[in-house]
């Protein structure tokens, strides 16, 4: 008898070592490091809480229509007066929801983990207190519109309505709840019973010992949530970064974490990524899963992810070190579109779709513009062109700037030539320090700064560590840097003032440019990069067909919906290509696009390629279609609308969506890379709260399109040669000084504003 139980016992251990073997071996085939070798779970935090109300119904319907499949809803659950459990992401009513309105005055304030806080707390409330409250938005910065139109749901209803895969409940304050005589155990032990629990997360390490108990066959997961290091945990007086230090105390009772990023990934003073630590190794080795909090697309991040919440979500889940179970998150179809989409792509992949991805003033979002390495950064993050806005200095140098008023691109109001600003009505109503006013030796002296486009309204800064680095260079320069690369198809030149610097200035930029070109060697054959001469100006577009063989590409400035037939014909007899702006391919109104106009399929009936502008990654740049995230964007416009390129200032984003987007190649194509139909958000508005009409844009004109013969080259008037301001010039008088001092102070602070 005891021979046999040795037996059993051998062939026992056996089959578990050839099990762990089996699992290893597929674990190591796996391209995923999470501790199963599967993909990371995608954790819709209150469903698609990033547009919708936390927790609303249409949160979670829209977060299961977009994200892959499998992917978890989560639901925060806070217990009414009467014992049953709601999914609201608090225990104060007041920041997300109009319980104020409902009940005003109702105010108190409670001991939350030893702390005094003061709120509308659920507890003062049964569920049928609760009926005609409704939910809203908790971050002021998200829309509005869908605020109070979803009524407070029951975690059961959640369940019923949603039937999710997976079902993940997080209980915040179950302490809390104790001590008003309510129990969080009891209630979930009873909705386990008719509702189907996956996972079940707590900061509290009170709470598990409840509930394992209760919980004897089909035990959800349990995840342990750390919150600040610093902090204490509740229940036991330790803080949580001392808890972390004993992962195998933890898999006591939990077989998984949940932590804040900065866990993982954390960051300097400035905002930029630190080595990241040892936690997702550590825990896996402990045989805990690991859980990342604090995914969103609409929050501040690492200035190392340019603002593109996609290149975040690959940082902890595909960066060859490390990959985490899952990530918690806001903008659940973002965190889809990372894992399945772009996750385990090799950068030298080819092209799955087919647009050119055109640098505008380089890698402009990452360095001040038209810099060096602006242009550096925009080849190695796989730009199929990148673009010259010419500009000529008083000597006749042509080089790359992306204003000819230097105010907007370097720090020139701060240096003495800042009494060089005069007031040239052709080009600007205000004053400038422009380029012509200025020798090419004086302007390499200057320093360039980063253009910082929503620093005032938002706060949002790019790349403050260099936001002075690179240097000012010249078309000749510019083009050699072109001609070296292996990877670009082109390059784009931009000519504008043509007619003010031959008439006044005595500089013929037309010539400079083709000159220039010539001494490069892009006219003889001994390149294959394209070049592209773009203008607003038909005339000039006109004049270089005549002198060259290059493409010419006609910019539209105005805000159209469709074109007359006879701009088409004769926009066709001098331009290769057209760029039109954002705004002319989707109508947009107050942040919501409404509709889309006919430019682009109009346009392609005529054969020529249309070329958008600007592409930014920044969130505030997007309509709420697009769901804070510049990939969702672009879709829209390649596979929705149908454009031929993208003109933006972060090319990295567009051409990893270009060429490293497994999404693309297959027979059907999945929600999370499906372009949204225009207007759609507006189905879910009431009609109080949509968007107001706008009067129609214009339809654009051959009127619009002729431009008269450019002027001759004339020499250059002294008299009109810009010097100090008028103001300077002047003969002193008791408000000049005044005057004065006002101006230089409003040049200084522009200039800081670009800092």
């Amino acid at each position: 008898m005891n021979s046999w139980r040795i037996r059993a016992s051998t062939v026992l251990q056996c089959g578990v070592v050839l099990l762990i073997q089996l699992f290893t071996a597929q674990s190591s085939r796996s391209p995923w490091q999470t501790l199963t070798g599967g993909a990371p779970l995608v954790i819709a935090r209150g469903g698609f809480s990033g547009l919708f109300p936390d927790s609303s119904l249409d949160a979670y319907n829209f977060a299961m229509n977009t994200s892959l499949a499998g992917a978890v809803l989560w639901c925060d659950v806070q217990l009414t007066k009467d014992g049953l459990g709601i999914c609201f992401p608090d225990l104060d009513l007041n920041n997300a929801s109009t319980i104020e309105d409902v009940y005003p005055n109702r105010q108190k304030s409670y001991l939350v983990n030893g702390v005094p806080t003061q709120g509308i707390f659920t507890i003062d409330f049964s569920l049928r207190d609760l009926k005609n409250v409704f939910l809203r938005r908790g971050i002021i910065s998200r829309s509005e519109n869908f605020d109070g139109l979803y009524k407070i749901l029951k975690v059961e209803e959640v369940a019923m309505q949603m039937r999710p895969e997976r079902f993940w409940l997080n209980v915040q304050h179950e302490a809390f709840y104790a001590q008003h005589n309510l129990s969080m155990s009891s209630f979930l032990i009873s909705a386990s019973k008719t509702v189907s629990i996956d996972y079940i997360s707590s900061p509290e390490l009170n709470f598990f010992r409840k509930i394992a108990v209760g919980f004897q066959r089909n035990r959800p997961s349990y995840v342990f949530q750390f919150l600040g290091k610093e902090d204490f945990e509740p229940t036991t007086n330790r803080t949580y970064g001392s808890i972390l230090s004993n992962l195998t105390f933890v898999k006591m009772f939990a077989s998984g974490i949940l932590v804040p990023k900065s866990y993982i990934l954390p960051l300097d003073e400035k905002q930029y990524l630190l080595p990241p630590t040892s936690l997702v190794q550590d825990a896996h080795k402990a045989g805990l899963e690991v859980y990342v909090s604090g995914f969103a697309n609409d929050v501040d991040m690492a200035h190392d992810y340019s603002f593109d919440p996609v290149s975040e979500y690959l940082s902890f889940m595909d960066n060859g070190n490390f990959s985490v179970d899952g990530v918690l998150s806001d903008f659940p179809i973002t965190a889809s579109a990372s894992i399945d989409c772009f996750s385990h792509v090799s950068r030298n992949t080819t092209k799955q779709v087919d647009f050119l991805v055109i640098s505008k003033d380089g890698a402009s979002g990452d360095y001040p513009r038209c810099t060096d390495l602006a242009y550096e950064k925009a080849i190695k993050d796989g730009a199929d062109v990148i673009d010259c806005s010419v500009q000529m200095s008083s000597d006749g140098k042509p080089f790359c700037s992306s204003s000819i008023d230097l105010s907007n691109s370097t720090l020139v109001d701060l240096s003495p030539f800042a009494s060089h600003s005069t007031h040239v009505p052709e080009i600007s109503p205000n004053g400038g320090i422009y380029t012509f006013s200025l020798t090419w030796p004086e302007i390499q002296s200057f320093t360039p700064a980063i253009s910082n486009p929503y620093r005032v309204s938002y706060n949002m800064l790019r790349n403050p560590n260099e936001k002075m680095s690179g240097r000012i260079i010249s078309l000749s320069e510019f083009l050699d840097v072109a001609k070296n690369s292996t990877s670009l198809s082109g390059v784009l030149i931009s000519v504008e003032h043509a007619v003010y610097l031959r008439e006044k200035q005595g500089l013929d930029v037309i010539k400079a440019v083709l000159d220039t070109l010539t001494e490069a060697g892009y006219s003889n054959g001994t390149t294959t990069t394209k070049v592209m001469i773009q203008s607003t100006n038909s005339s000039v577009l006109i004049d270089f067909k005549k002198q060259s063989q290059y493409e010419t590409v006609y910019k539209v400035e105005e805000k159209i919906r469709d074109f007359s037939d006879s701009a088409m014909e004769e926009i066709k007899n001098f331009a290769d290509a057209v760029v039109i702006g954002k705004s002319s391919v989707f109508n947009v109104s107050n942040s919501f696009v409404t509709g889309e106009t006919n430019v682009v399929e109009r346009l392609q009936k005529t054969h020529l390629p249309i070329y958008v502008e600007l592409f930014q990654n920044e969130f505030v740049s997007q309509p709420f279609d697009f769901l804070s995230d510049a990939t969702v964007e672009i879709n829209a416009y390649i596979a929705g609308a149908g454009i031929n390129g993208t003109i933006t200032e972060f090319p990295f984003t567009a051409a990893r969506y270009k060429k490293r987007n497994r999404c693309l190649g297959r027979n059907k194509t999945p929600p999370y890379m499906s372009p949204f139909q225009p207007g759609f958000l507006l189905k879910y508005m009431s009609p109080l709260s949509l968007p107001p009409a706008q009067a129609p844009d214009p339809v654009l004109a051959d009127d619009d399109v002729s431009e008269p013969p450019l002027p001759p080259v004339r020499a250059k008037d002294p008299s009109s040669t810009p010097g100090p301001s008028s103001i300077n010039a002047q003969a002193p008088r008791p408000s000049g000084q005044t005057q004065l001092t006002l101006s230089l102070c409003l040049s200084v602070f522009a200039s800081l504003l670009l800092l």
